[in-house]
C-alpha cells in the first residue's frame, strides 16, 4: 500500500491561516473599499505560502481561499479572486522562490493580470448580459474626444485608437498594481523573514 506523503503540521496550520487571511482582506475590501490599499496585499499570503512551503501549500491556499469567498460571497466572488489574485500569488511565489528578477516577476505577473482583467469583462459581461467592453469602449471614446478637444483638436479618435489606448490602459494599471505588491512584498516580507530578490538599484535608491 503506497503511503501519502508526510505533512508538517505547521504547513497545513500556516496554509490555513493565510488562506483565512486573504478570504479576510477581500471581504473587507468588498464592502469598504479602499482602493489598492488591500488589494495590494490579495496575492501575498499565497505566495508567502509558497515562500515558506512548497507549492503543495500554495495551491491549497489559493483552494481554501476559494472555498471560503464562495461559501462568505457566492461562487462569483471566488472566481474572481482566483483569476487573477490566486494565480498571480501562486505564481509570484513560484518566482521570488527562484530568486527571479523582478524584471520578469514583474513582467510575468502584468501579463496574468492582464489576462485576467480581460477575463472579468467576459465573466461580467455573462451575468450581466450586456458587453461590458463595450461600455468601457463608449467611455474611453468620451475621455479621449474631451482630452483631444482640451489641445485644440476638432478630429473623432479612430475605433483603433480608442481599442489601443484600452489595451495599453489596461497594461499599464496591471504593471502599476504589481509594482505596488512588489514593494510591499519586499517591505513586509523580508520582516518576517521570508525576503524576496531586491529590486534594482535605481529604484531601491529612490526608496532609500
Amino acid at each position: 500500500m503506497k503511503k501519502l506523503p508526510h505533512t508538517d503540521p505547521r504547513e497545513m496550520v500556516e496554509t490555513a491561516f493565510l488562506a483565512s487571511t486573504t478570504a479576510m482582506l477581500f471581504l473587507v475590501n468588498y464592502y469598504f473599499p479602499l482602493g489598492p490599499l488591500l488589494r495590494m496585499l490579495f496575492p501575498l499570503p499565497t505566495a508567502l505560502a509558497y515562500l515558506r512551503w512548497n507549492s503543495r501549500a500554495a495551491w491549497m491556499a489559493m483552494v481554501v481561499t476559494s472555498l471560503l469567498l464562495a461559501i462568505l460571497m457566492g461562487p462569483t466572488r471566488s472566481i474572481q479572486y482566483i483569476v487573477p489574485h490566486g494565480l498571480v500569488g501562486v505564481t509570484l511565489g513560484y518566482l521570488w522562490k527562484r530568486d527571479f528578477p523582478w524584471s520578469g516577476s514583474l513582467s510575468i505577473a502584468t501579463i496574468i493580470g492582464s489576462v485576467g482583467t480581460a477575463f472579468q469583462f467576459v465573466f461580467l459581461s455573462v451575468l450581466l448580459g450586456e458587453n461590458v467592453w463595450t461600455y468601457s469602449i463608449v467611455q474611453i471614446s468620451g475621455f479621449l474626444n474631451w482630452l483631444m478637444q482640451l489641445f485644440g483638436s476638432l478630429e473623432q479618435p479612430d475605433f483603433a485608437m480608442i481599442q489601443a489606448f484600452a489595451i495599453a490602459s489596461i497594461l499599464i494599471s496591471n504593471l502599476a498594481y504589481q509594482l505596488l505588491v512588489h514593494l510591499v512584498a519586499w517591505i513586509v516580507l523580508d520582516r518576517i523573514g521570508n525576503p524576496i530578490p531586491h529590486p534594482p538599484k535605481w529604484l531601491e535608491s529612490l526608496l532609500a
